[in-house]
């Protein structure tokens, strides 16, 4: 474990030192144009590097942006040269419990003492650093931040990686990440999901009639930052997280105006409260599933006071279609917590978690199978637990290796998998942001088991898709009765399952007038598992499963039938009786990109 960073500048000045800081000298703006070099360069192999804007139209303090968006900067920023060692240690931070003995309380106490060293702390200062600038009541003004709009569709300027402290009415402190929106100088968005234990703890303070104190710090030391993004069990402290994977207390101060405590070193600190009783529209923003997230009615944050540093800098991140700087917060997760999701389901070996899924919408998991059902077991225990409920497809395969090699994986489950035996189609919740579902917050949900059959199982049927032709056979097939057909791919013609993957240009028309016409082109088109999509390029893996795990409601869009599985990955509108909004796909405005794409050299891009 490497020595843990005092605060973001400390952090920074690491990242230059290994050459993973690009300072942008030249001036640029907050609205969209940060945005499109970031996204380009978190696109870049390996998540390019992080980037410092010196010069940030209308705002006298620099922005970072991508400061996590790669493997190593990740684990640069948790100390951790092995993400899957430092999930060994919180799983033991997660595991204390109260000794029952004598013996067990001596056996403990060299644990105790240890973790006693990682425990926030509370000090007296008469000018933190957080605090060096101070601006109460009216001097307050938000616009002083230099927030981004990030896409065209983006309802305004946005504070994206705040942490977000509360206490609820027992006390309890939590640290969550929740973007806000600037609604004018003092006042701003509060978009905790429903899940959430911000959202837990207002709900207290509603039903008692109270007002919330809330600080939001911005631009903390980065294992604070993580520790706000982690699916942390309710009311464990964020900051005794932070402490542990440091390897040191946070130091906390006590805000000005209202009863909470903020990192010390913290760049920004906005501090107030939020109104059980005032709602605002929020949004739209363009979200981490690659969508816009609709507008919707949150909370409305009165700022109090605004505090900084002398020369503070603004943290930032963009988040979009994948790979951008959250996967890499989101793949830590992945490893981190896989030690103690193995507590609660032992039988788990490992588990992957695609970026095209954007966290919760597929989950492929590897076990030790010792008995009949056991995949079963698993994926009931997964629905059933923490973040994972939110899981729209869980797999289950018995070979870890899998999960290191996708062609491979792909291959053993369309080799392996009897549609008629191994896919359990279930309901369940679902995360705010799912927009394929029929209704919101939950939907159908999709279990597949891949893992051999055990005596006592039944075995798996006989019965095998007939092999399908190419794709360029397919297409001619279908293009004779249908114009809307735009192209096909066929994957692996010769397996039990062949996988079709089928381009449409809908124009008005329901997915089901062309699964029609695919059983009116004969035995080879609708053969096996088709897959449908809009118009999309079927050449790109990465496009087609995040359209796949995006746009698909189990319930609703998977048909198994005599020759096919087909499966509905198109847009859904009123012709396909889809009666919510489905949000737009995120796409930078071609005038911000061509303005980019002049400037590319100036910029260091």
């Amino acid at each position: 474990m490497t020595a843990a960073f005092r605060d973001l500048r400390d952090f920074l000045s690491r990242l230059e030192a290994e050459g993973e800081l690009l300072r942008v000298k030249a001036e640029v703006s907050p609205e969209l144009e940060i945005t499109e070099i970031t996204d380009r360069m978190s696109k870049s192999p390996g998540g390019g590097k992080a980037l410092l804007f010196e010069r940030v139209e209308g705002s006298g303090f620099p922005v970072l942006t991508n400061a996590f968006g790669s493997g190593e900067r990740m684990s640069m920023a948790l100390g951790a040269q092995d993400l899957d060692a430092l999930g060994a240690r919180v799983s033991g931070l997660l595991d204390m419990r109260p000794p029952a003995t004598f013996r067990q309380k001596a056996a403990l106490l060299p644990e105790l003492l240890s973790l006693s060293k990682c425990l926030p702390r509370v000090r007296r200062m008469s000018r933190p650093p957080c605090q060096e600038v101070v601006l109460e009541g009216d001097d307050v003004d938000l616009g002083l931040l230099p927030a981004l709009k990030c896409w065209p569709q983006d309802g305004g300027r946005f504070i994206t990686l705040p942490v977000v402290f509360t206490k609820s009415l027992e006390g309890k402190r939590n640290a969550g990440m929740y973007r806000m929106q600037l609604f004018d100088r003092r006042t701003t968005g509060m978009h905790w999901h429903v899940h959430k234990d911000g959202s837990h703890y207002f709900d207290g303070y509603r039903r008692a009639g109270k007002r919330m104190e809330v600080a939001v710090a911005i631009g903390t030391d980065p294992a604070v930052t993580y520790a706000a993004t982690a699916p942390m069990p309710q009311g464990l402290d964020e900051m005794l997280l932070a402490g542990f994977v440091r390897g040191s207390p946070v130091d906390l101060v006590k805000c000005r105006t209202v009863d909470l405590e903020v990192p010390a070193t913290a760049e920004f600190v906005l501090e107030g409260y939020v109104d059980p009783e005032e709602r605002r529209t929020e949004g739209p923003f363009g979200d981490h599933t690659g969508y816009y997230s609709l507008p919707g009615e949150y909370p409305v944050f009165h700022v109090t006071a605004l505090t900084h540093r002398r020369d503070a800098i603004y943290s930032a991140t963009v988040v979009g279609r994948p790979p951008m700087e959250d996967c890499y917060m989101a793949k830590a997760t992945e490893r981190v917590f896989l030690p103690p999701l193995r507590m609660i389901v032992p039988e788990i070996v490992d588990y992957w978690m695609p970026w095209e899924g954007v966290f919760h919408n597929i989950v492929v998991v590897a076990i030790r199978k010792e008995y009949p059902m056991q995949a079963r077991k698993v994926m009931s225990s997964l629905w059933g637990n923490g973040q994972m409920s939110f899981a729209k497809m869980i797999a289950v395969v018995d070979d870890a290796s899998l999960l290191r090699d996708k062609k491979r994986l792909l291959a053993h489950l369309l080799d392996a998998m009897d549609p008629w035996s191994d896919l359990v189609v279930t309901e369940g919740m679902l995360d705010v942001l799912d927009h394929s579902a029929p209704h919101a917050l939950y939907g159908g949900k999709l279990g597949i088991d891949a893992t051999a059959r055990l005596a006592g199982e039944p075995p798996r049927g006989k019965k095998r898709f007939g092999r399908t032709g190419s794709g360029e056979e397919t297409i001619a097939s279908l293009r004779a009765l249908d114009r809307g057909f735009v192209s096909c791919r066929a994957i692996a013609p010769g397996s039990r399952n062949p996988l079709q993957l089928i381009a449409l240009r809908k124009g008005g028309q329901s997915t089901n007038h062309f699964i029609g016409r695919l059983a009116e082109a004969g035995r080879t088109a609708d053969q096996g598992v088709v897959v449908l999509y809009d118009d999309i390029d079927l050449a790109d893996d990465s496009l087609v499963l995040w359209r796949s795990f995006n746009n698909i409601d189990p319930l609703r869009d998977i048909r198994i039938g005599e020759r096919s599985v087909i499966v509905d990955a198109t847009r859904k509108g009123p012709a396909d009786g889809f009666a919510r909004e489905w949000p737009d796909e995120i796409e930078m405005s071609a005038e911000v990109k061509k303005r980019v794409d002049q400037r590319a050299k100036e910029i260091g891009l």
